[in-house]
């Protein structure tokens, strides 16, 4: 919590909200929406918030919701984020970018010219870039000035060049992508020469009372990427022109090194940390680390072991806003840790919807969810069902005022969420459950275990309101599996309430967690196992870095992935299969157990039987239909509101 200098701006803690994409920009311009979300975190305590990407050319849009600096007509609502930043003491400083080769999409699905130092193509986005002219290089660092002086205009603090995770300036710091012979390739110092000049242009326009940092990457995680001590080398030349060094792992250019992007729960807190170390040796500039750091105490053993001067905390602060100032006040056990599930945050971002958070739906909708109303007659509420759909609901209610009793059937909260941290690096995902029971008890929640609910018991308890969160079953396809089968659901396995022989095949059609983690962990107990997945590929549901994680872990244990593969039916030890495009038959014989996992059916008999009850019934996540956590917390959060 201690305040830091950098430059001539002094930041009140050693928190950052890096910058990250959050779909709330509009037209290219600051939204109230997106004010409204860095609002929350500002007024949580933050120290430095980094806004998301800022297009310098109009080639920069790397995806349609991209904010863009081209224009004087993005001022006024950049100044609108910064007052409003400033109004609840952070400092604001903005990301000016430009991908190169690494387009996403565009606003009308048709493929762009990318450009790029030379044309090499990304493997990640399959872009085959244009190489820039010289005079194109001449009006991206006039874009980069140009997009900065607006920046100050506006009132923000400072700017941050994004040369990190290959985009544009890594591109041209690369030697496998900058192929140039004239003065911006070859060795290191025509390779540095763009960003350097990008710099140089960038403080011309604003001076020195105007902080200036870099976003860098220096282990990209692919064979492919700039060599790191290349990139400390140009740390150094660049460190005259700077007032901070952020570092990050990664490369949006490849499968394998996008997952540092982002990385999931697999990978420990501040990882990347031996690069910031180097940084910090090198130069006198305080540092930036990002990667995994999503509690306050990860934070302060970075800073105690002088590893860097600030701690990157995005995905701890889309999960709790207020996570600063609980670590400032002693709370550390009210905070809601991030579990780094991926889903709801760069997961939205990938889908092109607005940033969220599964744990805490509020994020991303501060202008609906920002406050809690309070109940204006508090009424007794109860809520049927301990998993993360009820937990929240209840939550909420209580916070409202109202009277709230959870009853849940078995002896213990979490509904499905308990079967999730069984699987192998997944444990984490058990803080959800952690997280939200303590809200509960906060709030002032009564929960009674070992309850069942029916008509008869809720009627008695004379409620206003009943939410029924009683989730689901586990689905046993029809497909016509004979007796002499060893056949066992994923609960089952995860259960360990059925032995598994030696020879399994899994039959995946939910293509999530469960398949793969189980593929996984039956593998890593010596077992040959096929993993028949119903969709194109192996976790198709899951957010991408989620999933390349998971099977780059469960292609290393040998497990075998069938795609496009339905079950058709089984007897002794032979599985048949059909190709869901061909209708061809598909036979794996010598299988010893068939593991069906094919998501869940609802749970509704009692949503059912209370149709008609002498009061207010609402039906929220699995028991309404089968989905994920996410839409049964956001249910839930509706719920809690409404009720």
């Amino acid at each position: 919590m201690q305040p830091l200098q950098l430059g001539v701006i002094e930041i009140r803690n050693r928190i950052v909200s890096t910058g990250h994409d959050t779909v709330l920009a509009h037209d290219g311009h600051v939204s109230d929406a997106l004010i409204a979300y860095h609002a929350a975190r500002a007024k949580g305590g933050v120290g430095l918030i980094v806004s998301q990407v800022t297009g310098i050319h109009d080639s920069a849009r790397y995806t349609s919701h991209v904010l863009m600096g081209t224009d004087d007509d993005c001022v006024p609502g950049f100044r609108r984020l910064a007052d409003t930043v400033h109004d609840h003491g952070a400092r604001i400083v903005a990301q000016l970018f430009h991908p190169g080769r690494e387009i996403m999409e565009t606003s009308d699905g048709t493929l762009p010219v990318a450009y790029a130092p030379s044309a090499v193509p990304s493997e990640r986005f399959h872009t085959m870039p244009r190489a820039l002219s010289v005079k194109m290089i001449n009006e991206f660092v006039s874009g980069y000035a140009d997009a900065a002086r607006r920046m100050q205009e506006a009132g923000l603090d400072g700017v941050e060049i994004v040369a990190s995770h290959g985009y544009l300036p890594a591109q041209f710091l690369n030697p496998e992508v900058n192929l140039r012979s004239d003065d911006y390739g070859g060795d290191l110092d025509g390779r540095a020469r763009f960003l350097l000049e990008v710099l140089d242009a960038v403080r011309a326009a604003t001076g020195q009372g105007f902080v200036v940092g870099l976003r860098t990457t220096g282990e990209e995680h692919d064979e492919t990427g700039t060599d790191a001590g290349e990139v400390l080398r140009v740390i150094t030349r660049a460190a005259p022109y700077l007032d901070y060094v952020s570092i990050a792992a990664g490369t949006s250019a490849t499968i394998g090194g996008a997952i540092h992007i982002a990385p999931p729960m697999y990978f420990e807190p501040g990882y990347p940390r031996s690069f910031s170390q180097r940084v910090k040796e090198a130069t006198d500039l305080p540092v930036i680390l990002t990667g995994r750091i999503n509690q306050p105490q990860d934070a302060e053993a970075v800073l105690a072991r002088g590893e860097a001067d600030m701690c990157g905390m995005t995905r701890a602060l889309i999960c709790d806003p207020a996570m600063p100032a609980k670590a400032s006040e002693g709370r550390l056990d009210d905070i809601r840790a991030c579990i780094a599930c991926n889903q709801a945050c760069i997961g939205h971002f990938h889908k092109g919807v607005p940033i969220s958070c599964i744990q805490h739906p509020e994020t991303g909708r501060e202008l609906r969810y920002g406050a809690l109303d309070p109940a204006q007659t508090p009424r007794r509420i109860v809520v049927v069902g301990g998993g993360p759909g009820g937990m929240k609901a209840a939550a909420v209610a209580a916070a409202r005022g109202h009277k709230v009793t959870l009853l849940e059937a078995g002896s213990q909260l979490g509904g499905q969420a308990l079967l999730a941290q069984l699987l192998p690096g997944r444990a984490e995902f058990g803080g959800i459950v952690t997280n939200l029971s303590h809200e509960m008890e906060c709030a002032g929640v009564e929960v009674r275990l070992n309850t069942e609910a029916t008509l008869e018991t809720l009627t008695a308890m004379a409620p206003d309101a009943v939410i029924v969160a009683t989730g689901g079953t586990p689905r046993v396809p029809t497909a016509e599996i004979d007796d002499s089968t060893h056949f066992l659901t994923a609960w089952q396995v995860l259960r360990g309430a059925a032995n598994v022989g030696g020879s399994v095949l899994i039959s995946d059609w939910r293509g999530d967690w469960t398949g793969l983690g189980l593929a996984e962990q039956l593998a890593s107990e010596g077992r040959s196992v096929t993993l028949a997945v119903t969709g194109t590929m192996a976790g198709e549901a899951l957010q991408s870095y989620v999933r390349d994680t998971m099977l780059a872990r469960a292609t290393r244990l040998g497990v075998t992935v069938v795609p496009y593969a339905r079950l058709y039916g089984a007897d002794g030890d032979t599985v048949y299969l059909q190709h869901v495009a061909s209708g061809e038959p598909m036979i794996f014989e010598g299988i010893d157990t068939l593991v069906a996992a094919h998501g869940q059916d609802a749970s509704s008999g009692l949503l059912d039987a209370l149709d008609g009850a002498p009061f207010d019934v609402t039906g929220i996540g699995d028991c309404l239909a089968p989905r994920t956590a996410e839409e049964a917390v956001l249910e839930g959060l509706r719920a809690g509101s409404s009720v």
